[in-house]
């Protein structure tokens, strides 16, 4: 049986420092409304709370209980974007996939918040989650997609596709583009890039596949980007090679010298000699 897997990803406007839930939930009826057959959908990042940490609490909260009810009564996976997580004495920016019975399968933190902003803990640990009879997602958010080792690692733990969820307003949109095609190309694997609109970005969402085809682009206004990915092609792009050439993986399984970067902690680089202090610009909450 064919691993189709029909995805809605809802580029929108964020209204700054507001709860967006409820607009957020009518895209929702409009998605199944007019795309039935949608099985997944998902948000761009800090949606639900216009990035702003004032409405920031605990996971599960009431807001998070909406979208689980919403799931569970229409019976579809849901990933509403991220949210910024209060527990104990830290804030997280953390992404929640909800399963079609409304309960949480998987949650994931950001590992890497864009430090000259971002005043959120990192993360420790990556997160790939599997929807049955379909395959297996893995989760990032914006920043993270800067890391190569964030989309090694998600393909290495057997994600077919990674959805990620941004908020990127600065124009350096145009290179996470470039950088969303070649995680698709290095990995073999689908990667679904998510933005936002108003406070929550310039839109520009896109959708590679596993061959580095740009499935969809969106624009600069509001748009639900619907598609049918077959998660089958991850398959075939990995045993016969990206435009069947190139089988990187099985290249990968044969390699036997090791990476001497991946063998010490971060801190560690010659590089970081040559560099300065990162530079921290202003707290989001003089804007939001």
């Amino acid at each position: 049986m064919a691993r189709l897997l029909g995805i809605a990803g809802i580029q929108m406007n964020v209204m700054p420092g507001e709860d967006n839930t409820r607009s957020m939930l009518a895209k929702l009826d409009t998605v199944r409304a007019l795309a039935p057959w949608v099985d997944l959908i998902f948000f761009s990042e800090l949606c639900a709370c216009g990035l702003s940490k004032k409405q920031s609490g605990p996971i599960p909260n009431p807001a998070l209980d909406r979208f689980c009810r919403w799931a569970a009564d229409h019976a579809k996976w849901l990933i509403p974007g991220s949210w910024y997580e209060q527990s104990h004495d830290r804030l997280y920016n953390t992404a929640i996939a909800i399963a079609p019975d409304g309960t949480i399968e998987a949650r994931y933190r950001k590992i890497f918040p864009w430090r000259p902003l971002e005043e959120s803990a990192a993360g420790e640990e990556f997160c790939v989650f599997d929807i049955p009879g379909k395959g297996r997602i893995g989760l990032c958010i914006c920043y993270d997609q800067w890391f190569p080792e964030v989309a090694r690692s998600l393909a290495w733990m057997g994600a077919e596709a990674v959805i990620c969820p941004t908020a990127t307003s600065t124009p350096d949109r145009s290179r996470e583009i470039v950088m969303a095609r070649a995680a698709a190309i290095a990995n073999q694997m689908y990667w679904l890039s998510l933005n936002g609109l108003g406070a929550g970005g310039i839109g520009q969402s896109v959708f590679f596949d596993p061959q580095g085809t740009l499935l969809q682009q969106g624009g600069e206004g509001e748009r639900i980007m619907t598609e049918i990915i077959d998660l089958d092609l991850v398959d075939r792009t990995r045993k016969f090679g990206t435009a069947g050439e190139c089988q990187v993986w099985k290249s990968f399984a044969g390699f036997r010298t090791r990476f001497p970067v991946y063998h010490q902690d971060g801190s560690q680089g010659a590089i970081l000699k040559t560099l300065d202090p990162l530079q921290v610009y202003k707290k989001l909450d003089e804007e939001h």
